[in-house]
């Protein structure tokens, strides 16, 4: 798995993302955090403290099936790590605004749509990623609980935070070379388990929303904005 390079991608090409059809295929929502032999639910936003995360993180049906795949893919006692999976409306907006006020003041305002999915008016016909449960962030423990070192932060905003960034390292470069063979772990696990990458982010990989759709040529997404069911109604 490490032996397999992480290819060199294209810049997303956002408008025409955002331009595919969806035909929603109707599937629930359901929490990640029941098979903890597998997938460590760690909740960066809740941890956090920021204003309407959840202390569970939600993704569709089939979702789930593939992160057990992927999670299958990696060594012996290793397990992913899920930071953040289907995502309110209220909190994507917060991130969107905090994230702008940061890359206004270092004269980056040019890339937010890298980083994160702009909460546009229409979002049954063009939801932020992370709105329709087909959009996870993650990472990897390894088998003493230990999160492997990526080479840059999750949520980072930076070249480094780019999947390829580590690709030119050769053997012999180091902790590089680390970084490198961590991140081709995470992406082939995911890959083969049938999720795409989001280009700018290590972390991010996406199955069934519009930017799987793209990547995959597909004709349509098969997920659009949802919102998970709850006893006693929804969340305000």
């Amino acid at each position: 798995m490490m032996q397999r390079p992480v290819p060199l991608v294209e810049a997303i090409d956002t408008d025409h993302v955002r331009h595919l059809p969806i035909v929603d295929n109707g599937e629930t929502l359901v929490p990640a955090s029941l098979a903890p032999e597998l997938i460590l639910v760690r909740p960066r936003y809740h941890l956090e403290g920021l204003p309407g995360s959840l202390a569970e993180c939600f993704v569709r049906e089939s979702v789930l099936d593939r992160l057990l795949d992927a999670a299958a893919n990696l060594p012996q006692g290793y397990r992913l790590v899920l930071f953040d999976a289907w995502r309110p409306l209220a909190l994507q907006r917060w991130l969107f605004d905090r994230v702008s006020c940061e890359l206004e003041q270092s004269d980056g305002l040019e890339h937010i749509d890298e980083f994160v999915s702009r909460p546009l008016p229409d979002l049954a016909h063009s939801p932020p990623y992370h709105l329709t449960g087909g959009a996870v962030d993650l990472s990897i423990a390894d088998h003493r609980g230990r999160l492997l070192d990526m080479g840059s932060d999750f949520d980072a905003m930076t070249d480094a935070s780019q999947t390829a960034y580590f690709e030119q390292a050769t053997v012999g470069e180091g902790r590089a070379t680390h970084w490198r063979d961590n991140r081709r772990m995470l992406y082939h696990a995911m890959l083969d388990a049938g999720f795409v990458n989001l280009p700018s982010e290590w972390w991010h990989y996406d199955f069934g929303d519009q930017l799987w759709a793209s990547m995959h040529d597909e004709s349509h997404a098969i997920y659009g904005a949802t919102a998970p069911t709850f006893r006693w109604g929804d969340l305000p």
